[in-house]
């Protein structure tokens, strides 16, 4: 396996902000498709006759099939180039978006889903991957942070898009917007990575058949103790989080009596808790540290979590979202940026690896979550994740330390 001539890794090559911009648009697009359906599910129990439990197999299986296909998109990314692969996912999200959009019934719209998660899977691991070859580590993680906005927005955004289609729109709106977004952004995409200087355009040559070469990647990168620790650690913060993180708006709904797009709303305050933290990243960098992020920010998901699950009035949500965008990200952010050096020969396939655990953990926790709220109610299942989002954090901060 080489690296290609013409397109070694220059540590000194300028961030191209235009690049960066476009990918963290397509970033938006894809984080909006993964939280959209979240506000939309009693709106799709309503009309499709199943249980709140049985509706969120939309989050489920976009998030099984995101996790799955980002391995096969890591090694693509490396063999064909990162961004380019990116273009290609985000003209096959246009298609699937549509699919979504015109799908008679529940099942159909299974499907489509988990076509969905497969092809907007490559997005966001990939446009990490590429920071990482273009960017040094001393400054790749406030460049994360920056590109970060994009999937801030997407997660805020989609919450607010699902509950107002739930309430006004119906729910073909969502899919038909995100449609024409992706195709757009791949447009530009395309467009842009013809005219990308070679060092931005890193590819791996390899011999030897595609799924041999595969698996030996991700060997690879699983072969590092600290790889391991790293995406161990990123699958339970996605179970623990967004497996509770799925149902704030059901939970504010059924709990309150508060429409679908006001808690939506509510909800929203996430991404501008994480936005908070995309404007301040360098300062908390230097003051905190990683291990100090990590350490701050479960403390903050959990309490914020504890919040909204045991309040007594719904306005507590609303301080309690902010805070807790801003702690997942002290949170994620730092195992991004570690990810990015895990196997910076294949960075490709080891950011591949971590994005498939978290989506993998999503899924786990959504559906692990799903089955106790249709028995137990939404309070005691979020109070589980927010103990569980505490250990989880608070274990990698002694790691953290541990590793010096």
């Amino acid at each position: 396996m080489t690296l290609n001539a013409s397109a070694a890794p220059a540590e000194d090559l300028p961030v191209p902000v235009f690049a960066l911009f476009l990918l963290s648009l397509a970033a938006f697009a894809s984080s909006l498709s993964l939280r959209v359906t979240d506000p939309l599910l009693p709106r799709l129990a309503h009309d499709f006759s199943v249980t709140l439990g049985e509706a969120s197999s939309v989050v489920t299986v976009f998030s099984v099939a995101y996790g799955l296909s980002q391995l096969v998109f890591g090694p693509l990314g490396d063999r064909y180039g990162k961004y380019r692969v990116v273009g290609w996912a985000c003209s096959a999200s246009a298609v699937t978006a549509a699919l979504c959009a015109l799908a008679p019934n529940f099942q159909t719209l299974l499907i489509a889903r988990l076509l969905g998660g497969a092809t907007a899977a490559a997005v966001i691991p990939l446009s990490v991957a590429w920071i990482g070859d273009v960017v040094p580590y001393a400054t790749r993680q406030p460049v994360i942070a920056r590109f970060l906005v994009g999937q801030i927005l997407g997660l805020s955004s989609g919450v607010l898009v699902g509950g107002l289609a739930a309430d006004h729109f119906g729910r073909h709106m969502p899919f038909v917007v995100l449609s024409v977004m992706f195709l757009l952004t791949a447009v530009a995409l395309w467009s842009l990575n013809r005219r990308l200087p070679a060092a931005a355009k890193l590819t791996i040559h390899a011999e030897g058949p595609v799924l041999r070469r595969m698996a030996l990647e991700f060997r690879a990168v699983l072969s590092s103790p600290w790889a391991r620790s790293v995406i161990l650690t990123v699958f339970f913060e996605g179970a623990c989080l967004y497996g509770s993180f799925a149902f704030i708006s059901a939970h504010l709904h059924l709990v309150f009596g508060l429409s679908l797009s006001s808690a939506g709303l509510i909800v929203m305050l996430f991404g501008l808790g994480g936005l908070l933290f995309a404007g301040a990243s360098r300062w908390f960098v230097q003051r905190l540290g990683e291990a100090g992020m990590t350490a701050a920010g479960g403390i903050a998901m959990s309490g914020s979590l504890l919040a909204i699950a045991i309040a007594p009035a719904w306005w507590w949500s609303i301080p309690a979202c902010f805070v807790c965008g801003l702690g997942f990200y002290l949170v994620h952010n730092t195992l991004q940026t570690n990810a990015t050096q895990m196997a910076p020969e294949r960075r490709g396939a080891a950011v591949a690896s971590f994005s498939s655990l978290f989506y993998f953990g999503q899924s786990a926790g959504v559906a692990v979550i799903g089955f106790f709220i249709t028995r137990a109610g939404t309070r005691w299942p979020i109070v589980a994740g927010a103990v569980g989002v505490l250990i989880v954090s608070l274990n990698f901060t002694r790691l953290r330390r541990r590793r010096g």
